[in-house]
């Protein structure tokens, strides 16, 4: 009886952390082959059971309570610690399974990260990687992400951050639009060009220009009649197009530069850098799946032919 119970309390969890995933219980119920209704009936046992209200409910979603938040990050972390549990047991504790969610950055995505996964899932065929490539802010619990790349260092403390890399940052512009308008000597020469900064995703405030004078690292607020938001390659296009300057990373623009469509400005002044994190929930046993994509890509991108990329053409 005993294990009859701990097998029902062990398929209410499941499907209390696939309707958290899918924000709807009729949603997770198509996932599963399940009705909507015995999906709700699952969780509300499991809310009576625990005595507490995981979901906020309304017409048309469900969001994870502060208590739903805690309980799916202990039982992901619980969930985990099973599955290796089984591995070691089988003696297949070096082939993680199941499936490894990732939050990406579209532009890091396409020049760092994917290029690299083949690598990584030929060595691990049986996990599964489900990659979204996009530049919205994620919530790791209520979307179900085991792992994120971001640029710079979070704020929020219930994150653990592994500094990837410093990628370098140059302002660059067409021959075409510095023939029209003219060489930037110094920053200060900024308020007589036309600038194409990016939105922040977290804040939809333009991302500052950084410039190094001397040990100091100074932010500059650029003119901006043109402003470019969720995919930062749009400031490139916008460059190549001729339309004004753009700060971005050096590996983003070393084929523009080696071809002489964009040319590097205000060089005096470069040296800056932005820092790339590895980001994930804090848990006293992570996974294996996901430890062993953490630490493949910290050994990847450090290695001298990736590096090799993000260096100016």
């Amino acid at each position: 009886m005993a294990r009859e119970l701990q097998a029902v309390q062990l398929g209410s969890i499941e499907l209390f952390l696939r309707a958290a995933e899918a924000g709807s219980f009729s949603e997770a119920a198509r996932l599963l082959g399940l009705t909507p209704a015995s999906v709700s009936r699952s969780v509300a046992r499991l809310e009576a059971r625990l005595g507490v209200r995981l979901f906020a409910r309304s017409t048309r979603q469900v969001r994870l309570t502060e208590q739903g938040r805690l309980y799916a990050e202990h039982c992901r972390e619980a969930l985990g610690r099973i599955a290796d549990a089984e591995r070691e047991l089988s003696g297949q504790r070096g082939a993680p399974r199941g499936l490894l969610r990732v939050s990406l950055p579209t532009t890091y995505a396409h020049h760092r990260v994917l290029p690299l996964i083949p690598a990584f899932t030929a060595r691990y065929p049986e996990l599964r990687l489900e990659l979204h490539v996009g530049n919205r802010n994620i919530d790791f619990v209520e979307e179900g992400f085991d792992l994120a790349i971001r640029m710079g260092e979070p704020a929020d403390s219930r994150l653990v951050a592994r500094r990837l890399e410093d990628c370098s940052l140059g302002v660059f512009a067409s021959p075409d639009y510095i023939a029209r308008r003219g060489l930037p000597r110094t920053p200060e020469d900024l308020p007589g060009h036309d600038c194409i900064p990016f939105l922040m995703p977290s804040s939809g405030r333009p991302l500052p220009w950084l410039f190094r004078e001397g040990s100091r690292i100074r932010e500059v607020a650029p003119h901006a009649p043109l402003q470019v938001s969720e995919d930062v390659l749009g400031c490139v296009g916008l460059a190549r197009a001729s339309a004004g300057l753009t700060q971005i990373y050096h590996f983003i623009v070393a084929d523009d530069l080696a071809s002489g469509r964009l040319v590097e400005v205000l060089q005096p002044w470069a040296g800056c850098s932005r820092p790339f994190y590895l980001l994930h929930p804090q848990l006293r046993h992570p996974p294996a799946g996901l430890r062993e994509f953490r630490d493949f890509l910290t050994v990847a991108i450090a290695s001298p032919r990736t590096r090799s990329r993000s260096k100016q053409g």
